[in-house]
C-alpha cells in the first residue's frame, strides 16, 4: 500500500523505511504541508467528536496543565427508555477552547475513516501496531509537563503552531511496568523547537518532551501522534508463559515442603522444561504469531441484501502471507489461513495490496476469477466493501494498480 502520508514522513525524516523507529531524535517537514489538511482539521475534528458517543479517557480535557473533570465538558443525556449516552457537551467545550485549553481525543482511528486508512498503512509500513492520538490546544495553553512515553513516537503538525521541547532519556527501555520508577527528567536538551504545519518529529521511547503554547493570546494547535507498540522481550516472556499452560509441569503446584531435596528436584525440572519450551518458541515465532493472529478491526459487513458486491480493500491490521505451494495458494492473514486453487494468484495479489480495487475492471485485468475471490476474502473478513466513507481515506492518497 503505497500511501502518501507513509512515503511524505519518510521523506521528511529522511528514513529509507522503518527501520529507524526508536533509534534516535529525526525532524523534518512535509514535501507537501497541505496533505494534512486532507487528513484532519480542527472544524472535522470538532465535528467526529459531536457525533460519537466519547467518554473519558477516550476524550479528555485539559487547562493550564491540569485534567478537567469529565463533567466539565461531557453531559449525559437520557433517551426515553431511560438509557444513558455520554457526549461531548460542546457548549461548554466551546468556552474552554475559547478560555485557552486542550482536548486530547485517544485512538481518532476507531472513530474516522480516513485516519483509519492512515492507521492502516502506517502499521503496513512499519510492521507494528499504531494508535492515533489527536491534540488539539487553543491560545495560550501549555497541555502536558514535561514527560517520557513508553513507546515510540511520531507527531506531525496539522495546523497551527506548536512549541517543543525534547530531552533524551534517563532511563535505558523504560515500561509503563517498571523495575524502578523513571521520575528524573534528561538535563541533556536535544531540540527546542516551534512545530509549524507539515512538520514531523520521531521522539523514542523513554525519551523526555512536551509541547505548549504558553505566552501566546490567539491562535491554535493541532497535531496528531502515530504511537507505535513495539514488541519487547518481556513481552516475548509473557507470551511463553500462555504457551506453558500446555504443560502439565507448569501446570501443577510447587512443592511447598521443607525438604530441600524434593524442592531441588522439582526446580531442576522446571528449568528443564522452560529451556525446552524457550527453545521451542523463540523470538521470531513471537513476533510472527503477533501479525498472524491479529484480528482485523471493525469495518461495515457485506450484505447481498443491498446489492452487489462492486469495490473492495484489504482491511487486514498487517500485509497478508500469500504462500505459492505448487497446484494452490495459502493466505494468512486476520488470524486464518485459506486455501485457494493456484489459478487465484493473481487476484489475491490484486486484492491484497492495501489498494482500493473495482471489480469490473479488475475482471478485464485478471479474469473473472476475481469476483469469486473477492467474495471469498469479505467472507473471511481480509477484505471489506469499500463504503464511500472509506473511500475518502484511499482517494487521492493512495495509488491504483488499476489504470
Amino acid at each position: 500500500m503505497d500511501h502518501r502520508v507513509v512515503t511524505d514522513i519518510e521523506s521528511a525524516l529522511g528514513w529509507g523505511g522503518p527501520n529507524q523507529l526508536g533509534k534516535r531524535f529525526a525532524r523534518g517537514s512535509l514535501p507537501d504541508p497541505g496533505l494534512m489538511e486532507r487528513v484532519l482539521t480542527p472544524v472535522r475534528l470538532l465535528d467526529l467528536v459531536m457525533r460519537r458517543s466519547l467518554a473519558n479517557p477516550q476524550v479528555r480535557c485539559f487547562r493550564k496543565g491540569t485534567e478537567l473533570h469529565p463533567d466539565a465538558y461531557l453531559s449525559q443525556e437520557v433517551t426515553a427508555r431511560g438509557q444513558g449516552i455520554r457526549t461531548v457537551n460542546m457548549r461548554r467545550l466551546r468556552g474552554h477552547l475559547r478560555d485557552g485549553a486542550t482536548l486530547i481525543l485517544d485512538k481518532a482511528h476507531v472513530f474516522d475513516p480516513t485516519l483509519e486508512v492512515v492507521c492502516r498503512a502506517i502499521q503496513w509500513w512499519s510492521g507494528e501496531r499504531i494508535s492515533i492520538n489527536v491534540y488539539l490546544t487553543t491560545n495560550g495553553d501549555h497541555g502536558f509537563g514535561l514527560h517520557w512515553d513508553d513507546h515510540n513516537v511520531i507527531a506531525v503538525q496539522l495546523s497551527g503552531e506548536k512549541e517543543w521541547e525534547v530531552r533524551g532519556a534517563s532511563r535505558a527501555a523504560p515500561m509503563f511496568r517498571d523495575a524502578a520508577r523513571n521520575d528524573e527528567p534528561s538535563q541533556d536538551v536535544i531540540w527546542n523547537g516551534t512545530m509549524k504545519p507539515g512538520d514531523v518529529i520521531h521522539i523514542p521511547r523513554g525519551y523526555w518532551h512536551k509541547a505548549s503554547r504558553s505566552g501566546r493570546d490567539s491562535g491554535h494547535s493541532l497535531h496528531m501522534i502515530f504511537g507505535f507498540t513495539n514488541p519487547s522481550g518481556v513481552g516475548w516472556l509473557s507470551w511463553l508463559a500462555d504457551w506453558s499452560r500446555e504443560v502439565e509441569l507448569f501446570r501443577r503446584d510447587l512443592d511447598t515442603s521443607a525438604d530441600p531435596e524434593r524442592q531441588e528436584a522439582q526446580r531442576n525440572k522446571l528449568v528443564d522444561a522452560a529451556a525446552q519450551l524457550i527453545e521451542s518458541r523463540g523470538p521470531a515465532d513471537f513476533l510472527a504469531a503477533r501479525k498472524k493472529d491479529v484480528a482485523p478491526s471493525r469495518h461495515v459487513p457485506f450484505v447481498d441484501l443491498f446489492g452487489p458486491l462492486e469495490n473492495v480493500v484489504c482491511v487486514t491490521e498487517f500485509p497478508p502471507q500469500i504462500i505459492e505451494r505448487g497446484s494452490t495458494v495459502k493466505v494468512v492473514g486476520a488470524g486464518k489461513e485459506l486455501t485457494l486453487a493456484a489459478k487465484a494468484l493473481p487476484a489475491l495479489r490484486l486484492l491484497l495490496s492495501g489498494r482500493p480495487v473495482n471489480l469490473s475492471q479488475a475482471a478485464g485485468l485478471v479474469g473473472n476469477v476475481v469476483n469469486r475471490v473477492a467474495e471469498i476474502l469479505t467472507e473471511e473478513e481480509l477484505c471489506a466493501s469499500l463504503t464511500p466513507e472509506l473511500s475518502s481515506g484511499y482517494t487521492g492518497l493512495v495509488t491504483s494498480d488499476i489504470h
